[in-house]
């Protein structure tokens, strides 16, 4: 069976051999591998689902679709916990010296580092390689590969390290693609039974590449907090799914209602001031195959979705729509 690095590293391999289809830059360090998604290059649609899909271990399927309601990431997966909670979330904070990047991806479940992993019962790949995603603008250093393979098990031979801004296309798809991802980890957070997820669905609209990095972050966040909504089939008693289903999505948060941006600044950049009920999507529906019955949580925000991306705000010098 294969593990989840190995999983993902298709889709690597692919971006190794195709730079220019994907407007990646690629650089080596002996064994370790470093591919610009969007920070000193264009990148582009193709890449940012490549991307959300290594994030994903290849367990999810991720693509575009154009709806009524503009442009929205969709993912869905069979196996959600694995390819959400074990590779897709950014639990991994990579500090080294100055260097700072939320890191994501299989290599997570290399270095199983997390209490997450703990919690889920997961044990540590052993893998001839590790995958990472990174959130940042900086490319990593000889002393973040140090670091990071002092965390990996001994195993890990070759290292594959993404990067990408969220002031990028590329890092802007990629983190709106963790909408299903937000939903598993906030059911985990709430002691939700996630063996009984079947399957799962997540679509977030889309939004314009900010100019500013806390604007990307603000806008990258607020597709799913308000705009983003999740299925999940699952097989459980009903009254599992009604008594934690009202605090899934983020209209439970005290801190909903304004953009993210705003949120943010409130508490002087420190995400882990923010309340932690905040990070899911607006929208949480459940099918229950067991029963047959549905039940749906949370509410869609649209107008906070229009001043987050921009929309409506005219320039008065020259009367063009500002983003």
């Amino acid at each position: 069976m294969r593990t989840l690095n190995e999983s993902a590293l298709g889709l690597v391999s692919n971006l190794l051999e195709n730079p220019n289809r994907y407007r990646c830059a690629v650089s080596q360090f002996d064994a370790v591998r470093i591919i610009d998604c969007g920070s000193n290059v264009l990148g582009g649609l193709e890449t940012g689902l490549m991307l959300a899909r290594i994030c994903l271990a290849d367990l999810a399927q991720v693509s575009l679709l154009n709806t009524e309601q503009g442009l929205q990431v969709q993912v869905y997966s069979d196996d959600p916990v694995s390819a959400c909670l074990a590779s897709q979330y950014a639990g991994w904070q990579i500090k080294v010296g100055n260097y700072f990047a939320m890191g994501s991806g299989p290599i997570r479940a290399a270095a199983c580092r997390e209490p997450l992993f703990q919690e889920l019962k997961l044990t540590q790949e052993m893998s001839p390689c590790a995958i990472g995603v990174l959130e940042t603008a900086t490319p990593p250093t000889p002393e973040v590969f140090d670091y990071l393979y002092q965390r990996l098990p001994k195993s890990v031979q070759d290292l594959y390290l993404l990067f990408a801004p969220t002031k990028s296309l590329a890092g802007t798809i990629q983190v709106v693609a963790r909408s299903l991802e937000t939903a598993l980890h906030k059911l985990h957070t709430l002691h939700f039974d996630l063996q009984t997820i079947v399957s799962g669905f997540g679509s977030a609209p889309l939004p314009p590449v900010a100019h500013k990095t806390l604007d990307g972050i603000g806008r990258s966040n607020d597709a799913i907090l308000y705009g983003g909504k999740v299925t999940l089939w699952v097989r459980c008693a009903d009254e599992m799914i009604t008594q934690i289903g009202p605090q899934v999505p983020s209209v439970a948060s005290t801190d909903y209602g304004t953009p993210f941006a705003e949120i943010l600044t409130r508490y002087n950049g420190d995400f882990y001031k923010i309340d932690p009920l905040l990070f899911s999507p607006a929208v949480v529906e459940f099918h229950n195959l067991q029963t047959g019955r549905v039940f749906t949580y949370g509410q869609l925000a649209p107008q906070i979705l229009k001043t987050s991306f921009g929309f409506g705000n005219e320039n008065k010098e020259n009367g063009e729509k500002s983003s």
